[in-house]
């Protein structure tokens, strides 16, 4: 049984029971009970996100999952921990959290490839329905029998931890790169994204029937899943719409509406009685399966945003919890943890999955993924601040579960994946997600053609472009044409043309560097410039005019601009690819474009001289 004497409550509930109220909402302090000012707020911030942003090398290397670290440090800086920070403000908490779970949720709609997990989708919505229920149900009744607290709690502990954590999925399918069989990822997805609304309406309703609400569980569950599903449904179209019929003179500004449209999409439809999570999480649906004008741009945002919301979120939950008080759950947590990951999914996984005639590999997988993060914890906040009359520490409890989960699951899933042969090397994982960028997706260059331009005067059937290169669109002064092989190309025609996009950003950047009258490199030659290993100059122009670095020109400053410039690009390679890169080909100072090949690994890359 569960440890049940008033030290196992969270500090925050022992505030309560002596003061009658939540006497340690809004307390930040260190060691010495000093309180933090917004600034020492700000920069624990600040050092937190940098501290996880430069340790992802690390944490990859372990092969753990991000977010397990990101809580480990939270630990760390705890009361607890190496900086002594108190902190057991549970209603900002709450606050925090759900704030970022509806742009996770929201995201993760948006992300959603709804054309790749088309043939998943009735599986999908089954298991974060019936599967949820079913996950709960059965993990209730072990806790009730095997860890002998009463009925109601035991389902209440089951509910806030029924549903998968889409966060640690998403981020794990991501950063791991599983390339799974059988539209496995799409499912998992898709699930994960789904299940918290069935979730947080079980946590709900227990939550009312145990602090003795009177409580119409028939109506609830209507309001919630019809307000939930309507607003969702109203908010993704109306927005939609207007992205596409409406210009913004504000820069960015049908990303900011997007943005608006996921917060109205959660508190409208929880104003009213309706599941805000279910609802926003559709809007993102609709959004992110529809066409939108600089989507892109969106998906930058939201990729940005949710993944500084899964970093602080994570952090914040390992600072708020007491590790001195976590010996006495782990052991009910590990056997929780347990039970639900071999015996109660698996066995709701198998009892709807089999109707699918889904393969052995696909069922073992799905039921070992089913992480549990941040959506249960917050849920067990939820009922933390509800004042439900517990015996037991939910909130440390929900908390091992999860840790223990992302540690083991999150862990090991790549490795279980292998051992399942559900590992699909011709698959992309990235495929399933929306901001996915086609490897023939393209971009365009543009060449000024000056006077004595090699190709003035010529056919566009008679030069010999490089491989893969079209020519789509010709200005010339106010008229543009769409040219073809006859087209004749004049002094002064402005050619736009289509290639693969480069997309190799990772191992290859290019920097432009603004050569001023001052600057160090000015009146030197290439070679009387030390350069780091894999770095190569491939471009100098001065004013409209082109430079190649075969032709050793000094780094001089031109007089025929206001502010004299020189701009040299130059483009920089890992080491880990090669230590030297050079020109591939033959390359003169007329011609309008460059190539850049490095040894080892071959890596092109077209740009135009403008």
């Amino acid at each position: 049984m569960i440890p049940g004497s008033k030290y196992n409550l969270p500090r925050q509930e022992r505030s309560r029971q002596k003061t009658g109220t939540y006497a340690g909402v809004g307390k930040v302090s260190l060691g010495n009970g000093k309180r933090w000012t917004m600034n020492q707020i700000l920069l624990l911030t600040g050092i937190v996100i940098v501290i996880c942003i430069l340790s992802g090398r690390l944490i990859d290397k372990l092969g753990v999952p991000s977010l397990l670290a990101f809580i480990l440090l939270g630990m760390c800086f705890g009361v607890d921990g190496i900086f002594k920070i108190s902190f057991d403000d549970y209603q900002f908490s709450e606050l925090i959290c759900s704030v970022s779970l509806i742009f996770i949720m929201f995201y993760g709609g948006f992300g959603t490839n709804i054309k790749e997990a088309g043939p998943v989708i009735p599986r999908a919505v089954l298991l974060s329905t019936a599967g949820v229920l079913f996950t709960a149900g059965i993990t209730g009744l072990f806790i009730h029998l095997a860890l002998k607290l009463p009925l109601l709690e035991s389902f209440l502990v089951a509910s806030v931890i029924g549903s998968t954590d889409a966060a640690s999925v998403f981020n794990i399918l991501r950063s791991k790169n599983l390339n799974l069989k059988e539209n496995t990822a799409s499912l998992l997805e898709m699930e994960s994204g789904s299940n918290d609304p069935v979730s947080y309406m079980l946590t709900v309703i227990l939550t009312a029937v145990l602090t003795g609400q009177s409580v119409n569980v028939g109506s609830m569950l209507v309001f919630q899943i019809l307000f939930g599903i309507g607003c969702g449904v109203f908010f993704g179209k109306v927005t939609a719409f207007i992205l596409n019929k409406v210009e913004f003179d504000i820069a960015q500004g049908k990303t900011i509406l997007v943005f608006a449209t996921a917060i109205l999409a959660y508190t409208i439809p929880s104003m009213i009685g309706g599941n805000g999570y279910l609802s926003v999480y559709l809007c993102g649906i609709l959004l992110g399966n529809s066409y939108l004008p600089h989507k892109r741009d969106m998906v930058l945002f939201f990729d940005v945003l949710t993944g500084v919301a899964q970093m602080m979120i994570f952090f914040l939950l390992g600072l708020l919890v007491t590790p001195s008080q976590l010996p006495q759950v782990i052991i009910p947590s590990f056997v929780i943890m347990i039970f639900l990951t071999l015996v109660g999914r698996p066995v709701s996984v198998a009892a709807l999955l089999a109707g699918f005639r889904a393969s052995i590999g696909q069922m073992g997988l799905v039921s070992w993924a089913g992480l549990r993060g941040v959506a249960s914890i917050v849920f067990a906040i939820y009922v933390v601040l509800r004042q439900v009359p517990l015996g037991y520490n939910l909130f440390n409890l929900v908390f091992c579960i999860v840790l223990l989960s992302i540690s083991i699951q999150g862990t090991l899933l790549p490795w279980i994946s292998g051992k399942l042969q559900m590992i699909d090397e011709n698959a992309d994982v990235r495929r399933t997600f929306n901001d996915y960028q086609e490897e023939e997706s393209i971009s365009f260059v543009k060449f000024h053609l000056f006077s004595q331009h090699p190709y003035v005067g010529k056919c566009l059937k008679e030069i010999t472009l490089p491989p893969k290169l079209l020519v789509v669109v010709l200005i010339r002064g106010k008229e543009v044409l769409v040219p073809n092989g006859d087209t004749c190309l004049q002094a002064g025609d402005l050619m736009i043309a289509a290639a693969e996009e480069f997309e190799d950003r990772k191992n290859m950047t290019l920097r432009e560097i603004t050569v001023d009258k001052n600057h160090k490199w000015k009146g030197r030659s290439l070679s009387r410039i030390p350069m780091q290993a894999g770095t190569l100059i491939v471009m100098i122009r001065r004013g409209k005019g082109t430079d190649w670095p075969a032709c050793s020109p000094q780094l001089e400053t031109t007089r025929k601009s206001v502010t004299p410039k020189s701009f040299v690009t130059c483009a920089m390679t890992s080491k880990a690819w090669a230590t030297t890169a050079e020109f591939s080909g033959e390359i003169s100072p007329q011609e309008p474009m460059w190539a850049l090949g490095m040894t080892r690994k071959w890596v092109g890359a077209w740009g135009s001289m403008s």
